[in-house]
C-alpha cells in the first residue's frame, strides 16, 4: 500500500473512533471499537471493521451503525481535510472469535496430552 493510503486509513480510523466515543449518545452503541480501516486505492471507499463487546448484539449494532452511516460520514467530513470523503462500509470484526476458538483447541490438545501422560 502507498504511504498516502496508509495515512488516510490511520486518520479515518482515529477520527471514527472519536466519533463513536464522543458523538454517538446511543447506549446500545457504547462498547464499539474501530479495529481496522481499509481504504481503496482510489480513496472512494473504506471498509471499517468494528469490534462489539457484546457478541449477542453484533447484528443489531451493525444495523444501527449502518442506519447512522450518512450522519457518521458527515461528522467525518467535518473532522478531516480531504477532497472526497470516502463511502463507509461497516463490517463486524470477528478476529477475537477466531482467537478464542484457536485457544480452545490448544487447551483441548494440552488436556489430551496431560491425560495421556497420566496413563
Amino acid at each position: 500500500m502507498s504511504h498516502r493510503i496508509d495515512k488516510v486509513s490511520s486518520l479515518i480510523k482515529e477520527e471514527l473512533s472519536l466519533i463513536f466515543l464522543h458523538k454517538i449518545q446511543d447506549p446500545g452503541l457504547s462498547l464499539i471499537t474501530v479495529t481496522n480501516v481499509i481504504v481503496s486505492p482510489d480513496l472512494k471507499h473504506t471498509k471499517v471493521y468494528l469490534s462489539v463487546f457484546n457478541k449477542e448484539k453484533r447484528e443489531s449494532v451493525l444495523k444501527k451503525v449502518n442506519d447512522l452511516n450518512g450522519w457518521i460520514r458527515t461528522q467525518l467530513a467535518g473532522r478531516i481535510q480531504i477532497r472526497y470523503v470516502p463511502e463507509l462500509h461497516f463490517f463486524i470484526d470477528d478476529t477475537m472469535d477466531y482467537v478464542e476458538k484457536i485457544e480452545g483447541l490448544f487447551k483441548k490438545i494440552h488436556e489430551n496430552d496431560n491425560e495421556k501422560d497420566n496413563i
